[in-house]
């Protein structure tokens, strides 16, 4: 899964693709380096970030998500708000990815119920002006799957199929580095849920923390190729990145070994 932030804020990229022809390149580009689906979001949602206004939001991408969806990119929409989700499956989106979970908007279970699209369900406990005040646990891994089991049920009791959800424990928030570590080492917790599950690491600080705190975001590829790559050896069904090549590479490398060398 490939980024493309149309934000002014993001942590990474803010600003570079807030225009829109260079926000519809971007997603083409990462189709052609690979990326088999493309997640579009107009809200930042790094920290400290305030929420934007569903119209301003579907400002930003409904001419990106049309367009990259003519193109015959397969496009998913981040965002937490079901009339945008709503708007941008209208203009092409064949998936909702929700960073919270459904918990922002009470709407967005109907969406994702009517739609039948798949949903990515986001481990999420506040928004992201506040979650650090909530990133406290006593077991992360335990909580992050037994919030994710609640979300789960919930979501399927308000019509989603269980089916179509994907769960992603929502590396960085609501969650320190040693947490984010911590969820990884422990992939199999969240395979028990029985859901596909997608990984979002890509240059996020935890890495910065790791390989320097000087370094830049921009400057995370290489770790985020790796952890893509340990992710995917463990069982991760997707990888959402900021830079396609490395990380495809890097997947393709630990495809090939847990198969001996042969096509997986």
């Amino acid at each position: 899964m490939g980024i493309v932030n149309v934000t002014p804020d993001s942590f990474s990229d803010g600003g570079l693709y807030l225009a829109t022809d260079r926000a519809i390149k971007r997603g083409l580009d990462m189709a052609a380096a690979g990326s088999d689906i493309v997640d579009v979001g107009g809200e930042s949602t790094r920290p400290g970030a305030s929420r934007v206004p569903g119209e301003e939001e579907k400002r930003r991408v409904l001419p990106v998500v049309r367009a990259l969806a003519a193109a015959g990119v397969a496009v998913s929409i981040d965002t937490m708000h079901a009339d945008v989700a709503e708007a941008a499956l209208d203009a092409g989106a064949c998936a909702i990815n929700d960073v919270s979970g459904g918990l922002a908007d009470p709407d967005m279970s109907r969406c994702a119920a009517d739609s039948g699209v798949p949903y990515i369900a986001m481990h999420w406990r506040a928004p992201s002006d506040e979650m650090y005040r909530h990133a406290a646990y006593y077991d992360v891994v335990a909580e992050v799957a037994a919030e994710l089991e609640r979300r789960l049920d919930a979501l399927v009791g308000a019509g989603v199929s269980f089916e179509q959800i994907i769960v992603d424990p929502g590396l960085g928030f609501a969650k320190n580095a040693g947490h984010n570590w911590q969820l990884l080492a422990r992939l199999d917790a969240l395979h028990a849920l029985g859901r596909p599950i997608l990984i979002g690491a890509s240059r996020k600080s935890f890495l910065g923390r790791l390989i320097g705190e000087g370094s830049p975001p921009r400057h995370r590829d290489d770790a985020t190729a790796a952890v893509s790559a340990l992710a995917a050896a463990a069982g991760a069904y997707c990888v959402r990145v900021h830079n396609v090549a490395p990380t495809l590479d890097a997947v393709r490398v630990a495809a090939a070994w847990a198969h001996g060398g042969s096509a997986p």
